[in-house]
């Protein structure tokens, strides 16, 4: 099972992730985690990251795309894996084809979540950031608490600035001008399944799972 996870900021991307990272037993594989792990490792790769993030500036895809090749031919994704986050523009749609033409792999679906842009904007500035350990909760998560549920710290709780609504509501233009012509892009492959985002959490993940079964019987059916 090998799935790009798409979808605009606030979807809910993540919290599936990690839902069918555990059903199926494959890695979630996230763009920023792999990059800091790369950096605490001081892999070659993580070196020349490091140096680019200590002068402020964002890592090139050239380095992002080889991070994510050296993840993919890891034992770890022999079964499949999940990709979070990647890829975000044309550019590193091409590049990522390329990686999956070298690898062989010819199995991957992208599973598309969609919601009302309005909607994603109430979820994100509903969301509130723990100063002392940085988890992330929602309003109706801390339900007017003054302590976090994690570690405890009082009237800890603040609105990021990434959560500010004016923030949001640019993040979703940037998707939107330069992320959704990758949808387009595997779309031209069939690559896509959409998946109502807008459900309770469980719904969601069960339509993912069924859309998911669908698709692989089908595939079945036609090379058997």
């Amino acid at each position: 099972m090998r799935i790009i996870l798409f979808g605009s900021p606030g979807v809910g991307k993540g919290t599936q992730a990690k839902i069918l990272s555990t059903k199926f037993n494959i890695p979630h594989i996230s763009t920023g985690d792999i990059l800091r792990q790369a950096v605490k490792d001081q892999t070659p790769l993580g070196i020349q990251a490091q140096n680019i993030l200590n002068k402020g500036e964002l890592v090139s895809d050239d380095i992002m795309i080889e991070l994510i090749k050296d993840t993919l031919q890891n034992p770890k994704c022999k079964n499949g894996f999940i990709l979070d986050g990647f890829p975000r523009s044309i550019a590193q749609a091409l590049a990522f084809d390329k990686i999956l033409f070298e690898l062989n792999i010819t199995d991957v679906l992208l599973l598309t979540i969609t919601a009302d842009e309005e909607e994603l904007v109430q979820r994100l500035t509903n969301r509130r950031a723990c100063k002392k350990c940085g988890n992330i909760f929602s309003l109706n998560e801390i339900n007017g608490k003054d302590e976090c549920p994690i570690c405890g710290a009082k009237n800890s709780f603040y609105l990021r600035e990434d959560d500010s609504e004016k923030v949001i509501r640019h993040r979703l233009e940037i998707f939107k001008n330069t992320t959704r012509p990758v949808l387009d892009h595997y779309e031209e492959k069939n690559m896509v399944i959409y998946i109502n985002g807008s459900l309770p959490v469980d719904e969601v993940t069960k339509n993912i799972v069924s859309a998911i079964e669908v698709r692989v019987e089908k595939k079945n059916s036609i090379s058997a």
